[in-house]
Order: structure tokens, then sequence, then C-alpha cells
């Protein structure tokens, strides 16, 4: 096994704050793993700039001096570099480089709140309540959780934040009478949290993800442009007796979050 180091040149001072050329630290390269020299390099790059060591500014070094520091083939470093363009962590731009951009969210296809999946991933989620309401329910909203028309629901409307940065507006309408679901809790805790608390065991889901543009109060509460890219999601809660709890439609800021999905081979 052979460790390089990862670009070496002293920092410079980039811009925001961030270094330029800096040192990746040691990079354990084992030419005898079955694991592809490229995704060695790409993982190594990704835990630095997910753990802090390569924060959102950073410039890497040009392609041809890091391949030769690491002892790899050109080809080898730019697939490594792409990788990580396709999952977002690095962005390309002619006459400045390759530099580290804020990494998204990447969110597994499981039942978990965004609150508990930014927690888990040290994230320090943040929740600014927009509403808190009981209502009639409407015949659609009735319909999804099995209801008469016109009974009470709780609306709950938040804005979910991670790193100071606004990541999804969510939109949730569950049944009346949940006791716990004030604004107070909501803005400390995740809805499944409040909702296990009071009670309610979740047990399955159904979920359709989709995307579109933001409208104008989209784009001002996501801190996004007009018609900025949104992926959406609808989702269905179940709880273990087979009922409806939870209905969710939530959108995501697209340039900071992404679905994460786990295949099998059939």
């Amino acid at each position: 096994m052979a460790s390089e180091r990862l670009g070496s040149t002293p920092p410079e001072g980039g811009a925001e704050g961030a270094p330029d050329g800096v040192v990746f630290g040691l990079l354990a390269i084992d030419r005898a793993s079955p694991v592809p020299l490229y995704f060695q390099v790409a993982q190594h790059l990704e835990r630095a700039i997910e753990d802090g060591r390569m924060p959102p500014g950073t410039r890497l070094d040009n392609e041809v001096l890091l391949a030769e520091q690491l002892g790899l083939s050109r080809p080898t470093l730019r697939r490594a570099m792409q990788h990580l363009v396709d999952k977002g962590l690095l962005v390309r731009r002619r006459g400045v480089g390759t530099r580290v951009v804020q990494p998204k969210v990447r969110r597994p296809l499981e039942l978990t709140s965004l609150f508990d999946d930014l927690a888990s991933a040290g994230r320090k989620p943040t929740t600014q309540v927009l509403e808190n309401v009981v209502e009639p329910a409407s015949s659609e909203v009735a319909a999804a959780l099995d209801l008469a028309e016109g009974v009470e629901v709780i609306r709950i409307v938040r804005l979910r934040s991670a790193l100071d940065q606004p990541i999804a507006k969510l939109v949730n309408v569950l049944p009346g009478g949940i006791p716990g679901l004030t604004t107070q809790a909501l803005e400390r805790y995740g809805l499944y949290q409040l909702l296990r608390a009071a009670g309610v065991h979740l047990h399955t889901a159904t979920q359709t993800i989709g995307a579109r543009r933001a409208t104008a109060e989209e784009a001002r509460a996501l801190g996004e442009g007009k018609g900025a890219a949104l992926l959406t999601m609808q989702r269905l809660t179940y709880d273990d007796h087979g009922r409806p709890v939870e209905l969710g439609n939530h959108v995501y800021a697209a340039t900071r979050y992404s679905f994460e999905l786990s295949l099998l081979a059939g």
C-alpha cells in the first residue's frame, strides 16, 4: 500500500477565506485492492469535503500536478474528479479551476424525517415554523388521511435549514388530536420524534419524488433564484395498524439536496 500526499501546494488564501491548493493529508492508495484507484481517490476527497477539511471554496491543484504527486495516470485522476463533479461536491470553471462547493444533503430513501437525517449527518438542523394551525380537512386531505371531509386536521408549514442554509419547505397535514405538536416543540425536534413521543408508531409510507421550478415565494424562502430547480416529495405515512397518520408535501433546493437509493441486483 502506497501513501501519497494530495495537493502539496502551500495555502495562499482563496475565495471566501478558503485556502487555495490546500494540503489534503496522506492518501492511502492500495494498488492491490479490487476498488478502482479513481474511486479510492474520490472517496478520500469526499470524506475530506464532508468533514470540513476541505471547506467550500477550496481550490484543487491542477490535475497534471496531482497525478504526478500520486503517481497516477491523468485519466485516473480526471475520472476521480469527474465522479465528485457529478455528485455536486466539486465544480469546474474555465479560468478558475476546480473548487469545492457546499456538499448537498444526501438523504436515503427510508422512513425517517429530514431532521433525523440532518442530525445524524452532523449538519445541525434548524427549523422555522411558518404555520401551525388546526383547520377543516379539504376533500383531498380527507381522502388521503381516510377522514370525513371537514373534520379538524393539523396543518404545519416549516422551513428547514442546515448549517445556516435553507434546505426545504415542508408542509405536513395530520389528523387532529395528536398531542405535543406545539410550535416550540416543532422548532426543537423533528416531527417524527414528536409523533413517536405521542405514541404514534410509524410503520410504512408511500412516496413520490419529482422536480419542478420554484415559485417566487419558494425561491425567496429557500434563498434560490427565480425559477430555480426544486426536488419535490409527496409522502403518505401509515402507523402499525395501517391507518394514514401524515400527509407530507415538501420541496427541496436541488442545489443543496438529493435523494440516495440503494439498489440490489435481481
